[in-house]
């Protein structure tokens, strides 16, 4: 087996390569410049943009896990961020189908249903979040990675490929930016309220990667995946009665819950978060 990591050498990608080498998997590494320490047999150079370094990057690849992506709309200009996206994704996953590829990963995000990044404050239409709540969609990045969805279901019909997307929260490591971060919230837990104070280390991150991609059957799926717990010490139910007053609940959240629903995540990938932030698990 071989599987092509994009964007492998940014914070997730070479946690997945490690994964990867754990399980005796080849890996392919295709990233715009090659650090030079990628835990990859094999590293391709360039854009995942262009179909013919994409062609290459999949010769002889069995799986793909797409994460090459602008990470936020806050740097790049809107065109920018939408379109390189998007583009990547569909060249990626539509390359990938007509190789003869099966099973893919994409890395979508939490920010799709649109509160994260939205010019103005937005609540969820219900809580917990799932892959069925409707997006409010209001800036750049989290249209794009809606588009990326809709890319995946394309490519699953027109190929009989699976494609898991794979919703992420805030991602870090215990021993930078996710202590940091968590620190902020608890300081000021206004800070996480449009993100639902939720996160996945990025251990996890890469897990739930290796794992998504031996889900069975054909078809498009759209998966949470989080840390069961926020990442703040209040309650759940007082953050939500305080940041998202009037948000109808489906089902209690006790205790720290986080806002998300992952029964997909534990059903279909069978994954559980594994690496907590010390004081708040």
């Amino acid at each position: 087996m071989r599987v092509l990591v994009t964007g492998a050498a940014g914070r997730i990608g070479r946690a997945v390569l490690d994964v990867l080498g754990r399980e005796s998997v080849a890996a392919t590494a295709l990233v715009l410049d090659d650090p030079g320490d990628l835990a990859a047999d094999r590293v391709v150079v360039g854009d995942a943009r262009s179909p013919q370094i994409v062609a290459r990057a999949l010769d002889g690849a069995d799986g793909v896990v797409h994460l090459a992506a602008i990470p936020t709309p806050l740097a790049d200009p809107p065109e920018v961020v939408f379109g390189t996206n998007t583009l990547s994704t569909f060249t990626v996953l539509d390359a990938a189908g007509r190789a003869g590829v099966r099973r893919a990963v994409i890395a979508s995000s939490q920010a799709a249903s649109g509160t994260a990044f939205a010019p103005q404050e937005l609540h969820p239409a219900y809580l917990p979040v799932d892959e069925n709540t409707p997006d409010q969609a209001a800036d750049p990045y989290a249209l794009s990675k809606r588009t990326d969805e809709l890319t995946a279901d394309m490519v699953a019909r027109r190929y009989g490929m699976t494609v898991v997307a794979l919703r992420y929260p805030f991602i870090g490591g215990l021993d930078d930016r996710l202590v940091e971060h968590a620190d902020s919230l608890a300081r000021d837990p206004a800070l996480g309220a449009r993100s639902l104070w939720a996160y996945l280390e990025t251990r996890d991150a890469a897990e739930a990667a290796w794992l998504a991609l031996g889900c069975p059957g054909e078809g498009a799926t759209v998966v949470h995946v989080a840390a069961p717990e926020t990442l703040v010490p209040q309650p759940t139910a007082e953050l939500l009665r305080r940041y998202h007053p009037g948000v109808p609940l489906r089902r209690p959240l006790e205790g720290r819950a986080v806002p998300y629903d992952l029964t997909a995540a534990e059903q279909v990938l069978g994954f559980q978060a594994r690496h907590l932030v010390v004081g708040t698990a």
